[in-house]
Formats: C-alpha cells, sequence, structure tokens
C-alpha cells in the first residue's frame, strides 16, 4: 500500500498502535479485517488533508474558449461563475474568449496564445479540425491540459471530456419523436449548426440510427449550418423545407429555434412536435408557450464543475475520486420545468422571444 506517510501519523489518524499499522501496510498476519479497512480510511483521510493544505490558496488560471451563439456562451459563463466560489481551497480565475463564430485559424492562434503566455487548463468548445487538434497537442506538450466542453474532440490530447452523452441524447429525441409520431410516415427536419461540431455530429449519428430503427417511415430532411445564429438558420430552414415538404417533427440539435419555427410558421407548417437541447432563457419561453414540446436538459454547472476538478486533478490537487462526473440528459416538457429554471427565467423577467 503506497503512501507518503509516517507510520506514527496513520497510526494517530486511525487510532491504533504503530506495530498495528506496520503488519498492516507490509501484509502482514493478525490484523483483523475491520482494522485494515479503518487503516485504508486513514490514509484516504490523510491524503484529503494533504490536498486541502497543498490547495490553500492556490491560483488556477483557466482559460475558456468557446465558439457558440452568445444566448450559450452566457449560459457557460453564468455556470462557470456560480461554481468557482465553491471550488475552494483552489481559487480559479478565468480568462475568457467567446465568439459567436471563429475559423479553425483562429481558434488556433487563440490556444498557441495561451501556450505562450502559460495557463494551468483551456476549457475548449471549438470544432473537430485536424489544426485544431494539432494545436491541443502543443498545449499539452507544454504541461496544459485541455478539457473538451459539450462538444469533443477524441482525437486531440484533452485530458477529458466534460458534456452531455450525446449518443443517449440523440437516441432520447428519436424515441420521443417516435412516441409523437407513432408508425405513421413524415419528414423530420434535423439542424446542426455546423457538422464539424463533433458532439452534434453523434447526436445527429445516434438520432438516425435510433430513428430508423424504431420508425423507418420517416424521413430525415437536413437544415444545418446555421451556426445556431438566427438569420443563417432561419435561411437554411427556408431552403431546405422551402418545396412544398410537409414537415411532421423536429430535432434542433444546433439551436437558433425561434429562427427555426419563425421558417416554419412562414411557410404555413407546424410540426406534432419539436424537440430542443439546453434549458436556455429562449427555450424555457418556448416551453412555457407550448412551441417546443421538449428540452433534452444536461446540467451545465455539474459539466463544469467536472471541468474544473479535471484539472484540479491534473495538477495533483485534488484525488480521482473527488472528480464528479458529467450530467446526464432530462427531458424537461411544460410540465416539468426544474423550479430554479423557473425562478431564474420567471414571465416577469427579459423579453420573451417572438415566434
Amino acid at each position: 500500500m503506497s503512501h507518503p506517510f509516517l507510520i506514527k501519523e496513520i497510526a494517530l489518524q486511525a487510532g491504533v498502535g504503530t506495530a498495528t499499522v506496520d503488519r498492516a501496510l507490509n501484509g502482514r498476519a493478525h490484523v483483523r479485517e475491520h482494522t485494515r479497512r479503518r487503516i485504508e480510511q486513514a490514509i484516504r483521510e490523510l491524503e484529503q488533508q494533504q490536498f486541502q493544505l497543498a490547495t490553500t490558496g492556490r491560483k488556477i488560471v483557466v482559460d475558456v474558449v468557446v465558439e457558440a451563439p452568445r444566448r450559450f456562451a452566457d449560459e457557460i459563463r453564468e455556470a462557470l461563475e456560480a461554481e468557482v466560489p465553491g471550488l475552494h481551497p483552489a481559487v480559479f480565475r478565468m480568462r475568457y474568449l467567446m465568439r459567436e463564430s471563429m475559423v479553425a485559424s483562429e481558434v488556433v492562434q487563440a490556444l498557441r496564445d495561451i501556450a505562450r503566455r502559460g495557463s494551468h487548463g483551456v476549457f475548449l468548445k471549438a470544432r473537430d479540425v485536424p489544426e485544431i487538434s494539432s494545436a491541443i497537442a502543443e498545449l499539452q506538450s507544454c504541461g496544459i491540459p485541455v478539457v473538451t466542453v459539450f462538444t469533443d474532440i477524441p482525437s486531440s490530447g484533452r485530458i477529458t471530456y466534460a458534456g452531455l452523452d450525446n449518443r443517449a441524447a440523440g437516441a432520447t429525441a428519436a424515441y420521443l419523436i417516435g412516441q409523437w409520431l407513432g408508425r405513421r410516415p413524415g419528414n423530420v427536419l434535423v439542424t446542426l449548426s455546423h457538422e464539424r461540431f463533433r458532439g452534434e455530429e453523434e447526436r445527429e449519428l445516434s438520432f438516425r440510427r435510433a430513428l430508423r430503427a424504431r420508425n423507418p417511415r420517416l424521413a430525415l430532411i437536413d437544415a444545418s449550418g446555421g451556426h445556431g445564429l438566427d438569420a443563417a438558420t432561419e435561411e437554411r430552414v427556408r431552403q431546405a423545407v422551402g418545396g412544398g415538404q410537409k414537415i411532421a417533427a423536429v430535432y434542433s440539435i444546433g439551436g437558433g429555434n425561434v429562427a427555426i419555427l419563425r421558417a416554419l410558421e412562414a411557410l404555413g407548417l407546424r410540426p406534432k412536435c419539436f424537440v430542443a437541447h439546453d434549458l436556455d432563457r429562449e427555450n424555457t419561453h418556448l416551453l412555457r408557450e407550448g412551441a417546443i414540446s421538449a428540452v433534452l436538459h444536461h446540467d451545465l454547472r455539474q459539466d463544469m464543475r467536472s471541468a474544473c476538478q479535471h484539472v484540479m486533478q491534473f495538477h495533483k490537487l485534488l484525488p480521482a475520486s473527488g472528480v464528479a462526473l458529467s450530467s446526464s440528459v432530462v427531458v424537461v416538457t411544460p410540465e416539468n420545468i426544474p423550479a430554479f429554471v423557473a425562478s431564474r427565467f420567471s414571465a416577469n423577467t427579459g423579453t420573451r422571444p417572438s415566434v
């Protein structure tokens, strides 16, 4: 049993004699099982105390590089700023670069700038392209860990991914739409913000497979590429369904839901069901109004807490057992909007989106 502590420290923590600790650590006989377990527990307690002493006042600087519509970038920032005060004894300081659209070269330059000036870690939401993957490897060679958040770049040198299980989310969307539409034929409109966002791509692939298995009579119409931005998304939808197709359901993977609904309404189309992602202000209003049927929600605060804890573990400031798991998919309908969301986005605050 490897440990950095003196036998007398372990004995004091466990409340047993030093000879008993010595026999337990060296696997000798005449140590009761419950005593051995108590000694193991004492070592874990000493490790935790050591982490607490080591991290007191330790400043952790993390760069947050995100390509996302402003509404989602704001949600990420709010989730982080809500979690950071509770991550003591380490003190986190965030540096943000958040833009609605970035070409790969801009992301690469941002990551190289971080490598040059130094950082304790990077939270990255970007496209899965080779040049960004190479820039992540450069950060890794500098000892700067990268956590991909919400969209993954699995072939890179990132230490982990923090965010929704995208395969489960896509299959859940297929299940819901299959339940609403039954066995009847029809068209399902699918929108991604960009096909190179790996998380969105995984949702879409999983959705296709599950829908094909559950209801092969449903056909998919793709209106992707609007980057989740209203004007571009609305135009993509108009182009995709402007030829007179009927739309029975919508699976919005990449956002821009007000724009999607506006485009469909202009074409005289009212889908039977509409499944979206992320319980932000816009989607909360649309749920309340009955404009969308369900939102696949994941707890951004839990995801950002997990990301922060992975960085702490990388720097040996937290044991592996102290790292939280990423969040699970939750189906939210107009009937079960969480209380904390309802209070944040109450009907009396903010402007209701116009569809």
